[in-house]
């Protein structure tokens, strides 16, 4: 039963993060894919994390296979796909974190890496995928987003500045990422440090795609 409901969750997680970042960039939704990516993040997550016992492990495999899947299957370019993944992941643990400290503060989580089959970690794994598919949907009704990321994905860049400054987002971003859950795990009293390098981060992501989009096509 906890394999059920973990990957059941874990899905909707993942298909949330697709969604919601295809939205900020204007891409094409596809709901098979969607579900077929997140199928077999899922069941990798599960067995690192329930058979091995290797969340860190289990977090930058996810990037890994995010990007695979952005690039192989969705057909984006990987430059592009990489960029797309670090944002991906920084606004969605923004996301999450925000939802863990809520929960932790009423007493529904305790500190540390939450368990996988408890009730309170679905609760936070749900609330966090909604708020993702609500930020997706949003973005779509008010035609907001960016247009740059090209549908080719063998087609030749002409990388400027800003499309570097974007790539090399990434290598703080996945900093964060491998250290969070150690964090967490070892630090809780300064895991607060955590969502504010996710929204500075976030915040120059944003803010650099914006200024992009209107140089290429304002």
């Amino acid at each position: 039963m906890d394999i059920v409901l973990y990957m059941g969750f874990s899905i909707l997680e993942v298909c949330a993060m697709f969604y919601m970042i295809f939205r900020i960039f204007k891409i094409d939704i596809m709901v098979k894919e969607f579900i077929f990516a997140s199928t077999i993040m899922a069941f990798i997550s599960y067995v690192l994390r329930a058979e091995y016992q290797l969340p860190y492990v289990d977090v930058m495999i996810q990037a890994s296979l995010m990007l695979s899947f952005m690039w192989m299957l969705f057909r984006i370019h990987i430059f592009y796909a990489t960029i797309l993944t670090g944002m991906a992941y920084q606004i969605y643990m923004l996301i999450q974190t925000m939802y863990y400290f809520l929960l932790v503060l009423l007493g529904g989580l305790n500190e540390g890496v939450p368990l996988i089959s408890d009730i309170s970690t679905y609760l936070m794994q749900t609330l966090s995928a909604l708020t993702a598919f609500l930020i997706g949907g949003y973005i779509h009704r008010k035609r907001l987003g960016f247009i740059f990321v090209p549908d080719k994905p063998r087609g030749k860049l002409q990388l400027r500045r800003r499309d570097i400054i974007l790539f090399a987002l990434n290598l703080p971003a996945l900093g964060i990422l491998s250290v969070a859950l150690y964090f967490v795990t070892h630090y809780s009293t300064f895991f607060y440090v955590f969502p504010i390098g996710y929204a500075i981060i976030l915040s120059a992501y944003l803010y650099i795609s914006y200024k992009k989009d209107m140089e290429d096509y304002g």
